[in-house]
């Protein structure tokens, strides 16, 4: 099962106490104090990983605690700094304080990381309060508490293509034919329940693109009806949006007041959505109602389309290279914006 949001309780290491303690050696009576700090606690650390998919291994697990500090000992000893709990999380996690809302962290990076819970000080052991006028200090300090809180971990998937479309219009299909992905393909209406990921693979070109398969929306989508906001969220990262179109109209669909309909919900979602790079393909044209219903469209709505038959596998080389040239052009002007941002800085 796909997990893309949990709930966890952070908690940081206490640090250890500081060391009363004196030197006592045969021959120096009076050796003075010899009492080491305690460690510092461990850190909680959330740790970005290319490697793993969803938030899955957080689903039951909910308290997450680093070691605490070691206390001081005799002999200047300092005690042994606590171990950090590293939890590795999928790219595009975002963190949120439950308390507050407030969003504090993206993780967007591989092996990218963030100090989410601080580990608490180690206590100054009583070789720290001797002075000229209390040579025997009897006093030393308590490690301080680790930092703890409640958050909500909260996953947007990051991809270069996403495929978004009705239930029923062909997206596991389409994620089946060119990714190793292997979405449930079913006839009735909400088949996929959860994203699924895959990589078309481009040998020739030594490429990898990683393609999205959102669940299927409906009216109302972006006012939460259906499986509304919790997948139109995945939709936001990813560089050009796939719109797949039932063409054959199936269940007596409008391929065109699909298209409408779709562009209305996410803009009314999210406005930038419809500002990305917006790809149309019509599936089903091996049917005979697709090729009329396809004319109709065109006449309709001035855009491109890319015509494919997941069936027959009609259109589908095409579509790859023109997946791999869009996504192409697309990062090639993310990279000068990015200069161009670097350079306005400098």
């Amino acid at each position: 099962m796909f997990v893309d949001e949990v709930n966890v309780t952070l908690i940081a290491g206490d640090g250890g106490h500081g060391c009363i303690s004196f030197r006592r050696e045969k021959y120096i009576p009076l050796g003075g104090p010899n009492g080491g700090d305690g460690g510092n606690g461990g850190h909680v650390i959330l740790q970005a990983d290319e490697n793993v998919g969803d938030l899955g291994a957080y689903r039951y697990a909910h308290t997450y605690k680093a070691k605490n500090g070691e206390p001081g000992r005799g002999s200047d000893q300092h005690g042994k700094t606590g171990e950090n709990k590293v939890l590795k999380v999928p790219m595009g996690t975002i963190v949120v304080d439950k308390s507050t809302g407030k969003r504090i962290k993206e993780l967007l990076e591989h092996e990218e990381e963030f100090i989410l819970c601080k580990g608490g000080s180690g206590g100054w052991g009583n070789t720290h309060f001797k002075s000229s006028v209390n040579q025997s200090p009897r006093r030393s300090n308590p490690g301080t508490e680790g930092e703890r809180g409640d958050f909500k971990l909260v996953l947007k998937i990051s991809a270069e293509i996403g495929l978004v479309g009705f239930p029923n219009a062909g997206k596991s299909s389409l994620t089946n034919v060119i990714t190793r992905a292997h979405p449930t393909i079913a006839e009735y209406p909400f088949t996929t329940l959860n994203p699924h990921i895959g990589i078309i693979e481009y040998p020739e070109d030594y490429r990898r693109l990683v393609l999205a398969d959102i669940p299927g929306l409906i009216k109302g989508a972006s006012e939460n009806r259906g499986l509304g906001h919790r997948f139109l969220r995945h939709i936001e990262r990813c560089k050009l949006l796939c719109i797949i179109i039932d063409m054959a109209g199936t269940d007596e669909r409008d391929p065109s007041e699909d298209y409408t309909d779709l562009l209305k919900e996410l803009e009314n979602y999210d406005p930038a959505l419809v500002e990305k790079p917006l790809l149309v393909v019509a599936n089903k044209m091996d049917e005979e109602a697709a090729i009329v219903n396809l004319k109709t469209f065109r006449k309709k709505h001035d855009v491109s389309v890319s015509p494919i038959s997941c069936l027959s596998e009609e259109g589908i080389p095409e579509l790859l290279r023109r997946f791999l040239d869009e996504v192409t052009v697309i990062q090639k002007a993310e990279k000068l914006a990015a200069k161009a941002a670097a350079a306005a800085k400098t």
